[in-house]
């Protein structure tokens, strides 16, 4: 952690022995983090003296490294949440709410039991779109419908919201502002300070098997630039070919790798 900055990390679903994924395409599994790594990580933190923290202790200015989780899996409840409370971290767990009661997801009742362990409950939208490719209904329905209706599951207050593929622009952070959100999350790599437009938050993905060194430099905040460049090129090729070309090509790589 460098001296005024905070890390954000970005997980989604934790494997489990024997249990299978709520997706198989190469590009869903390469950021799914074994159980086993994910408690190495905790260990490190703890080593580190850097506690696991929530998005809203982060913007509180709460010391820390902030843990948040994507989509709302049902590995959320059953596998992260008894190990940040043995460890006593906090976290951010953001749920697509058109996700909830299918296979593999959070139930309404499994994320009202997640809230009521003193976790925040986020936004990730209702069916996972890419906000950049929505028109102004659109984007309202995904971010400030999303809010209501999770707020209505959950019976708590949802103040954070986080971008399906790490898709933002500065619409999407008028609604979900307009919406009573306190954050917007994003999967732009970097590291958040009390200067950092709280609806434009850095994210760094926790990818599969990354090697313990490589984590613990994460959380410093430092070699963060080679993570930095590829996301620059791949958002310049996104730009010129668009979400769904992008996303095509990327599959048919991943399946050949």
């Amino acid at each position: 952690m460098i001296a005024g900055k905070t890390v954000c990390l970005m997980y989604h679903e934790l494997e489990l022995p024997g249990r299978g994924l709520c997706q198989s395409e190469p590009g869903y599994v390469r950021y799914i983090v074994s159980i086993e790594d994910f408690r190495r990580q905790l260990q490190s933190l703890r080593q580190a003296n850097l506690p696991g923290i929530s998005v809203t202790q982060m913007l509180s200015g709460q010391r820390g490294v902030a843990l948040t989780f994507d989509d709302g899996c049902e590995t959320d409840l059953l596998a992260a949440a008894p190990l940040l409370e043995e460890f006593g971290y906090g976290a951010t767990f953001y749920i697509t709410t058109g996700f909830s009661e299918m296979p593999g997801y959070l139930t309404h009742e499994q994320i009202r039991t997640l809230g009521s362990y003193g976790f925040d409950i986020g936004c990730h939208s209702i069916t996972h779109p890419y906000l950049t490719d929505l028109d102004e209904a659109g984007l309202r329905r995904e971010v400030a419908e999303a809010k209501e209706s999770l707020e209505q599951i959950a019976a708590v207050k949802v103040d954070h919201f986080s971008c399906p593929g790490g898709r933002w622009d500065r619409r999407v952070a008028e609604v979900a502002r307009n919406a009573g959100y306190a954050s917007v999350a994003t999967s732009r790599t970097g590291t958040n300070s009390s200067s950092t437009d709280p609806f434009c938050l850095a994210r760094i993905a926790v990818m599969r098997g990354s090697p313990i060194a490589d984590f613990q430099r994460m959380v410093a905040g430092r070699g963060l630039w080679p993570i930095q460049m590829r996301e620059a090129t791949r958002s310049a090729v996104r730009n010129v070919m668009g979400n769904a070309v992008y996303d095509k090509l990327r599959s048919l790589l991943l399946k050949d790798a």
